[in-house]
């Protein structure tokens, strides 16, 4: 295939399969029956907490999200992880990275989620200064849960939304804002190649202030923070948020033909969005699936967090509420706020996880038995 022709046929498949929900509220829809876990609650210091992901490693859950004073990502914002043997009970967090200085001031750091190959166990973090330049992933293994190696540097600039998801193919590729690297070293170590639906000329660094200029230039919207899944024709269906200034209510859509090398120009979809982070992904009965916060009528609150299946990766037409009980946030600062952040998925033995943040101050864990999802 040509590049003039992947091209036109990856803009011409975005603009004739968008990808749709049916949530208008809450009323009437299925609570499912979920079980909750507090991950961690702050007491007396470091008071923000976000950007959570969970994994499953060696029969051991891991959770890792972005540890900062109060403010969002300020200097000496650090990545802690936590874990637990029964999902109940929950670990003392540990600092898996620390931010260095740049200029005596230090860096901020932001998780990025998990990768695992083997008997190995990736984390990811990203890092940029004060100045949100400079932008850097990092990675660091372990091979029992507790010792980790030095930093790996990826020689990416970017700050992943989600850790590396693979594709039929095995690829593996990173969601970022508007970069979406990809590599085919199983590890997720290196090899890392930059890809977006944006001109090369644009790709210069990706973090949580860079998407503006892009999305000026091009013309489209503020997009940030997207997920992609693969439908059973190998197209990759990446949605993006929309923030800011440009926030009408609905998700944007980008695709790919060629396994993520390339994406198709974003175009906005009928899918509804509260402006935040959201994850796509598959359950083991081949339904598509969405987590994350549909609501329009309260922009911001993010609530309720709402599971949306699909049976054919386009309409997502079966709406169910995981959760919508509200949380008492105990020390304000810059940006903190709304119920459900940030989720995360993970599916494991007939269980599906959600990670979340509580007003980006607490962290949670959900688990539903999938079994509740069958008509």
């Amino acid at each position: 295939m040509n590049l003039l022709f992947s091209l036109s046929f990856s803009i011409s498949y975005a603009q004739n399969s968008l990808v749709s929900n049916n949530y208008t509220t809450e009323k009437g829809l299925k609570h499912l029956k979920i079980e909750r876990a507090t991950i961690y609650t702050p007491d007396t210091n470091w008071f923000y907490n976000h950007h959570p992901s969970v994994t499953k490693f060696k029969g051991k859950f891991f959770a890792i999200w972005s540890n900062g004073i109060k403010d969002e990502d300020s200097p000496g914002q650090r990545v802690v992880i936590a874990t637990s043997s029964n999902f109940k009970d929950w670990s003392a967090p540990v600092v898996l990275a620390s931010p260095s200085l740049t200029n005596d001031t230090l860096n901020v750091l932001t998780a990025a989620g998990f990768h695992q190959f083997k008997d190995t166990l990736v984390a990811y973090y990203g890092e940029y200064t004060k100045r949100k330049i400079h932008t850097r992933l990092w990675a660091k293994t372990t091979t029992d849960g507790i010792h980790w190696s030095e930093p790996i540097d990826m020689h990416m600039p970017v700050i992943p939304n989600h850790g590396p998801e693979p594709t039929q193919s095995g690829r593996l590729i990173i969601s970022g804002n508007f970069l979406y690297p990809y590599t085919d070293d199983y590890r997720g170590l290196s090899g890392w190649k930059r890809s977006s639906f944006y001109p090369d000329s644009l790709l210069k660094q990706d973090n949580s202030t860079t998407f503006y200029k892009p999305a000026e230039k091009t013309g489209v919207p503020p997009l940030c923070e997207g997920s992609f899944y693969q439908t059973d024709d190998a197209v990759l269906h990446l949605l993006v948020r929309v923030t800011g200034k440009g926030w009408k209510g609905r998700l944007w859509l980008s695709q790919s033909a060629d396994n993520g090398e390339k994406w198709s120009k974003p175009v906005e979809t009928p899918f509804s969005d509260n402006d935040s982070k959201f994850h796509f992904g598959r359950l083991p009965d081949k339904n598509y699936y969405y987590a994350g916060i549909p609501d329009t009528l309260h922009h911001y609150d993010r609530n309720p967090l709402v599971l949306a299946l699909s049976a054919d990766g386009k309409h997502f037409d079966r709406q169910f509420i995981i959760a919508d009980e509200p949380y008492h946030i105990k020390k304000n600062g810059l940006w903190k706020g709304g119920e459900y952040g940030y989720p995360h998925t993970m599916i494991d033995e007939g269980w599906m996880y959600v990670i979340i943040s509580r007003k980006k101050e607490a962290i949670e864990l959900i688990r539903f038995p999938l079994a509740q999802l069958k008509k």
